[in-house]
């Protein structure tokens, strides 16, 4: 039996009792995976939920049976992924690259040669969400300021570290830095009690929506300059982009999209996970794409391609297998 761990859980999910499926026929050959999301308000949670509901509806098919863990985001699901008390994670590319390669907080606990890469999902804007009324308009802006960077264990809180050093600002000594999940800035921020917020998300995010709805007004403030363009250029797992908020958060006052850079969200698993286990889910995914795409607008511009991009870790056998057998790789 597998162990247990007291991880930082908030509630675990069987997609399959959630969506109305037929009950379960449960034998001695099934087999049982985790998928490690994040939060309730971001991407990850219903992304993994999405997965766990195409699995499970094929599960006396398949033998599988798949559940969705609301965690503290990519770096706690990777390192549960390696303990192997989960089985699959989403995972931002940078975190990825990262751990096999033993750098940033993994640079005392070694590379994580272990660590397969599944496939890639959306692409992820690193944001910064300020009030008006504390004068904020540019990063340099934050120093002597209360900053939420975001809780340890999730990829946001190394973003925002290396978005302030980037930009000069010692994230220790310069910022009254506040470390609460992205979903609770908002409160914070309209209570004033924090001044602004970095949050790594997929678009629309309902932590961004809820920031830029209350009656304290924000805006959000460009993450860029010359030390976040050397940011990137040294770090290839970070891409510039711009957060869409003409589109998403008119509630804002910006006036128009702001630039920053981002990553890309990743599903994970170990190289102990049975082939058979990851091509069946990668199978799934692939072959119901359009189903899969519906699940969230940030999915909606997805493309099969797409999906092999951003992967430092080493392909997962089953996913090559699957990917190899339909052109997508040779």
């Amino acid at each position: 039996m597998k162990k247990k761990i007291n991880i930082f859980v908030i509630v675990c999910f069987v997609a399959g009792l959630m969506f109305n499926a037929a009950p379960a026929t449960l034998t001695s050959e099934t087999t049982f995976v985790t998928i490690g999301s994040g939060d309730f308000s971001g991407v990850y949670f219903p992304t993994g939920l999405a997965i766990a509901k195409m699995i499970n509806k094929k599960r006396n098919e398949y033998g599988i049976r798949a559940t969705v863990q609301s965690t503290r985001g990519s770096a706690f699901n990777l390192d549960t992924i390696m303990a192997g008390y989960l089985e699959f994670g989403l995972i931002q590319s940078d975190i990825q690259y990262q751990a096999f390669n033993g750098l940033a907080e993994w640079a005392k606990k070694g590379p994580q040669k272990e660590l397969r890469a599944v496939f890639s999902i959306h692409n992820e804007s690193v944001c910064l969400v300020a009030a008006v009324d504390t004068d904020i308009n540019a990063i340099a802006d934050l120093k002597g300021k209360r900053v939420n960077i975001g809780n340890p264990g999730s990829g946001q809180y190394q973003n925002a570290i290396d978005a302030l050093q980037a930009a000069g600002i010692n994230p220790k000594n310069d910022i009254d830095a506040e470390k609460v999940k992205a979903s609770e800035a908002p409160v914070l921020l309209q209570e004033k009690r924090i001044d602004a917020f970095f949050c790594t998300v997929g678009h629309p995010s309902k932590t961004l929506q809820n920031a830029t709805t209350g009656e304290r007004k924000v805006r959000f403030i460009p993450i860029a300059g010359s030390g976040i363009d050397q940011l990137v250029a040294e770090q290839n797992y970070y891409t510039k982009t711009r957060v869409p908020i003409t589109q998403f958060y008119p509630g804002s006052q910006n006036s128009a999209d702001v630039k920053t850079f981002g990553v890309i969200a990743t599903l994970c698993t170990s190289s102990t996970i049975p082939d058979h286990v990851v091509y069946t889910i990668t199978k799934e995914v692939f072959d119901n794409f359009a189903e899969f795409k519906g699940q969230h607008p940030a999915l909606g511009d997805l493309t099969k391609e797409d999906m092999l991009n951003g992967l430092s870790a080493p392909l997962h056998a089953g996913a090559t297998k699957y990917f190899k057998e339909v052109g997508l790789m040779h």
